[in-house]
């Protein structure tokens, strides 16, 4: 686009408002805590000030370990993303979303953003993502995820809220060459902002500048002469700003639901038309906030358009955001680690001074060296002062002072307020004392693990955030056939591929003729909820089920072994259970799998024979009881005739009844027996003959094996030309007529 002074100064303007009124403060405390983190921890005057004195000036970073210790529990806790119908939506579409998440997660590396992003919000309170259109690969697109630096990202300063959302803007920078400005924009605006080092604008002094992150210097030296490195020089500073205005819009109002949503830029009449007859939709203007985009270069504006996304591009991730304020863990940091360094050096000078507390020297007592030699080497080994007198007297050391009592105290007292701000304890570092005890530790690690948790649900909040941009991406761009391939598992490399919005070929009868095709796996229609869960690191995951299969098959409960191989973290595991089962197709396997299910059918006969001889036992002890009982009875009451001969029948039909079931019980169980040999008997000869015919198989293969070896040989040794010799001697053979 060519120069516009005025849109530029306009934007600029706004850009100069965001930095100067609460960014400039933030940057200098990001700078801060990623000084401290790595390391260069003392303020430059206050080292200069001991240097000069010889005063020990060390730095004992503990803030590294411990933030390396969260960095780790975030590591070993992915976030798994899955979208729910919602709606009236297709299930099968949501599924099919959720491959396509994980096809983008796997091809932008999406973890380790994820990680750097984390690690950016806990050292500088701020990390973003970037999540926009490449058009590299597909002409149509792909999802790009992009990591940002804290720092050239400003953020609204009127917001309040989490949600990119609730922002009325969000600016981006970044530094380009002109020959990036010629490919992303233009060819015109790269030539003017060529070599323009120093612009004649009074705002160049920000639009073109040099101070930034990167593994060069702060500043750019200096070039001479005419050496052109604008092709090499990321020296323009580009200013990107998305921002909210009004505008009216065109929505398709579905009357039953009262769903509204706008219509695309690209829907021409006749595509309105044929929503609007065939779903049945109205069309109806609204006053609503659409998303500006307008990018520059110093006075050069590059781009000024309606966004194409309906959301900004920027996701964000504070781990304590409080009303606007983002807090990260390394800052509530700084002060212990200082104090640590301080009381540490002071420390170690006390001790250095009492092994040179000095000497009193009479004058002119010194024979073999000056006085300012003997304060310079007044401390080393196996010094030999010569004096002129008396040595004890001439010559006196300077006893040294006490080392204060409690300054090793406050060094330790530093350490513990760093383990207790951070919520790092010893056990979660893996340095408690040897005697303490597992169970003991491992509450300890479950104590420090909750004070991590609002860090990493809003780090969830911002994978929320993440995918349900990318859904409203893929569904709004995502509208051609593509084919697309996920990996399950990168150990064994099981992967699968499917295929999206494809036209159906065979579509359905009855069906009213239209001039758009049924999609298969329509990516564009339906509305889904964004399901996001933590789940632990692959290789954790794994290491846990492992330990649970095998303490589950130590407690007795029959884990088959497939489940144990496919639970553990061998490389071939797959072909290992393969292996294991074989080919369940051959007449083999199918043999066997039929003399499985006859043994098991013999195992249950056998059990239920087991299971009728206790019941006959016990109503022959049941009648045998009642039996007692009448006696009894007989005895008690005297005898009876009436009673006595009731008595002696019901006595003989238990007895007749009790030989009689027990008989029959026997005879079934005598049956069972029989047949439960012949079944055994039976199995054993049909394996047998499975054995016998498998090795004739094999008898036969090897034999014609052997035939095709041979005839290959003989074809080989027949199409070999002869030797010489041979050749020679072939002729002196006799002929038939000779």
């Amino acid at each position: 686009m060519p120069i516009n002074t005025e849109l530029a100064w306009k934007q600029w303007q706004r850009y100069a408002w965001a930095r100067d009124n609460g960014h400039t403060r933030y940057m200098e405390k990001a700078d801060k805590c990623e000084r401290f983190f790595a390391g260069d921890q003392w303020d430059a005057r206050d080292r200069a000030v001991l240097e000069k004195v010889r005063r020990p000036v060390l730095t004992i970073n503990k803030i590294l370990s411990t933030v390396s210790n969260v960095l780790g529990e975030q590591i070993n806790n992915r976030a798994e993303i899955s979208f729910r119908p919602r709606s009236g939506a297709p299930s099968a579409t949501a599924d099919v979303l959720s491959k396509v998440f994980k096809q983008i997660s796997d091809n932008n590396q999406l973890d380790w953003k994820r990680s750097d992003m984390f690690a950016d919000g806990i050292i500088g309170s701020r990390g973003f993502l970037d999540v926009r259109l490449k058009f590299d690969d597909a002409a149509r697109g792909e999802v790009e995820i992009q990591t940002l630096n804290g720092k050239n990202v400003i953020v609204d300063p009127d917001a309040e809220e989490y949600d990119p959302d609730k922002w009325g803007e969000v600016f981006t920078t970044k530094w380009a060459t002109a020959d990036d400005i010629a490919v992303l924009y233009s060819e015109k605006d790269a030539e003017l902002l060529r070599n323009r080092d120093n612009s004649a604008f009074p705002y160049g002094y920000d639009s073109i500048q040099s101070a930034r992150d990167r593994f060069g210097y702060s500043q750019f030296p200096m070039y001479e002469g005419d050496q052109d490195n604008s092709n090499v020089m990321r020296n323009v500073r580009i200013i990107e700003r998305q921002y909210r205005v009004l505008d009216k819009q065109k929505f398709f109002l579905a009357p039953t639901t009262g769903d509204m949503r706008p219509v695309p830029e690209d829907f021409d009449r006749n595509k309105i038309a044929f929503f609007v007859e065939r779903y049945g939709f109205q069309v109806v203007p609204k006053l609503t906030r659409r998303i500006k985009w307008t990018v520059i270069a110093d006075s050069v504006v590059l781009h000024d358009d309606w966004s194409p996304y309906q959301h900004f591009t920027v996701v964000p991730y504070f781990p304590h955001f409080r009303h606007g304020n983002t807090l990260g863990l390394v800052e509530n940091l700084l002060g212990p680690q200082e104090l640590l360094n301080k009381v540490t050096s002071q420390e170690l000078h006390v001790v250095n001074t009492t092994a040179n507390s000095g000497y009193k020297v009479k004058a002119g007592a010194l024979t073999n060296m000056t006085v300012e030699e003997l304060e310079e080497k007044g401390a080393q080994t196996g010094l030999v002062i010569e004096v002129n007198g008396d040595p004890d007297k001439d010559v006196q050391k300077i006893s040294p002072n006490q080392v204060p009592q409690g300054l090793d105290r406050i060094s330790y007292k530093a350490e513990e307020s760093i383990k207790t701000i951070s919520g790092v304890s010893d056990s979660m570092q893996g340095m408690d004392r040897a005697d303490v005890a597992a169970k003991a530790i491992q509450a300890k690690k479950q104590a420090g693990s909750t004070n991590l948790v609002k860090p990493l649900d809003n780090l969830t909040r911002t994978d929320f955030i993440l995918a349900r941009n990318i859904l409203d991406i893929v569904q709004e761009f995502y509208t051609e056939e593509r084919l697309m391939t996920i990996t399950h598992d990168q150990a064994t490399g099981e992967s699968e591929t499917f295929v999206v919005n494809q036209p159906n070929p065979e579509p359905e009868t009855g069906e009213e003729e239209s001039p758009y095709q049924e999609i298969l796996n329509d990516l564009t229609l339906g509305e889904y909820d964004v399901v996001v869960t933590s789940v632990p690191r692959r290789e954790t995951l794994e290491d846990s089920q492992f330990e649970q299969v095998m303490a589950m098959r130590e407690a007795g409960i029959m884990i088959p072994d497939s489940v144990v191989v496919d639970s553990s973290r061998l490389m071939n595991k797959k072909d290992i259970i393969k292996q294991m089962q074989g080919d369940q197709t051959s007449p083999e396997a199918i043999a066997m799998k039929e003399l499985q299910q006859r043994g098991q059918a013999a195992e249950v006969s056998k059990a239920e024979g087991e299971a009728a001889q206790k019941h006959a036992d016990a109503q022959l002890k049941q009648a045998k009881t009642g039996e007692t009982q009448a006696k009894t009875q007989e005895i008690v009451n005297g005898p009876q005739d009436d009673g006595g001969a009731q008595a002696k029948m019901a006595e003989v039909q238990v007895k007749a009844q009790a030989t009689e079931h027990k008989m029959s019980i026997d005879e079934r169980m005598a049956q069972q027996k029989m047949s439960l040999a012949e079944r055994e008997h039976q199995l054993e000869r049909e394996k047998l003959d499975a054995e016998l015919q498998m090795k004739d198989r094999d008898l036969q293969q090897k034999r014609i094996d052997a035939r095709v070896l041979a005839a290959q040989t003989a074809a080989t040794a027949a199409a070999k030309p002869p030797a010489d010799g041979q050749v020679a001697n072939r002729s002196r053979l006799p002929t038939s007529k000779s």
